[in-house]
């Protein structure tokens, strides 16, 4: 087996020029993968070039592959993600994944941008102030899931936890999630592929299957992510993740 004319088609134009080693010391594993990565699967796929690479890259973050996401990286540069995107995936990763994991990639990402010729530290893209970082961290999560969802958990709470609660109000979508840089709807696509690819997240994949539904990405979308995500994160995460898709959106045939 060799790889096929499309999936050294979309090899050359993600990775212009680079030979990889493991296609020398593994040619087998390579061309299965690659024809199915970037042939097969892609055959089934209408996002954008752009939004393939970023949910990739969030789910490298989640699964704690630095060695593909440094490949990657580069990739979604060559093929149009900006800096400032790449390093909001990387700061998105840090209330979902934790800091402890994302410190090797907020590392290989600047090397990265070190090596293309871009400064850092990049524009700024906070949207909060001390003050209000509370306030706008529950407007946004308002708007990702609604009034009911946004009382519950709060109101439900022991006391001893409720401060938690309230480091998600202030830290995970004030601080982070109300960010410039990428619109609603992408973080909700970045957070819902870092969630399937960490596994053991269940319930919070269902909310953020109905969260993405809420910001505009249709059942399609999602299933078209999963779909991509599947040559990196495999069989198990990607057959859970299409339960709690179902789960929240059952399929309806037209």
């Amino acid at each position: 087996m060799a790889p096929n004319a499309p999936a050294q088609q979309t090899h050359d134009e993600l990775f212009p020029g680079y030979v990889s080693t493991l296609a020398v010391t593994d040619p087998e594993l390579i061309d299965i993968f690659d024809n199915f990565a970037f042939d097969e699967v892609l055959a089934q796929s209408s996002l954008d070039v752009r939004t393939r690479l970023m949910v990739q890259l969030a789910s490298m973050i989640a699964s704690q592959a630095l060695r593909e996401y440094r490949a990657m990286a580069g990739a979604a540069l060559t093929v149009g993600v900006t800096p400032v995107e790449i390093n909001e995936i990387v700061y998105q990763a840090v209330p979902y994944v934790g800091m402890a994991k994302v410190y090797g990639f907020l590392h290989a990402t600047n090397e990265l941008f070190a090596e293309r010729g871009i400064a850092v530290p990049l524009a700024g893209q906070s949207t909060t102030t001390p003050e209000t970082r509370a306030q706008k961290g529950l407007a946004v999560q308002k708007e990702i899931v609604g009034e009911e969802g946004l009382q519950r958990p709060l109101q439900s709470a022991p006391q001893d936890e409720q401060h938690i609660y309230r480091f998600l109000d202030a830290n995970c979508f004030g601080d982070h999630v109300s960010r410039s840089g990428l619109d609603l709807a992408t973080r909700e696509l970045l957070t819902f592929s870092m969630l399937i690819s960490l596994g053991g997240c269940d319930p919070q994949a269902k909310g953020h299957v109905a969260a993405n539904l809420r910001v505009g990405n249709s059942r399609a979308k999602l299933i078209d992510v999963v779909t991509q995500l599947l040559p990196f994160i495999w069989y198990p995460r990607d057959l859970n993740a299409l339960r709690a898709i179902d789960k929240i959106s059952p399929y309806k045939p037209s």
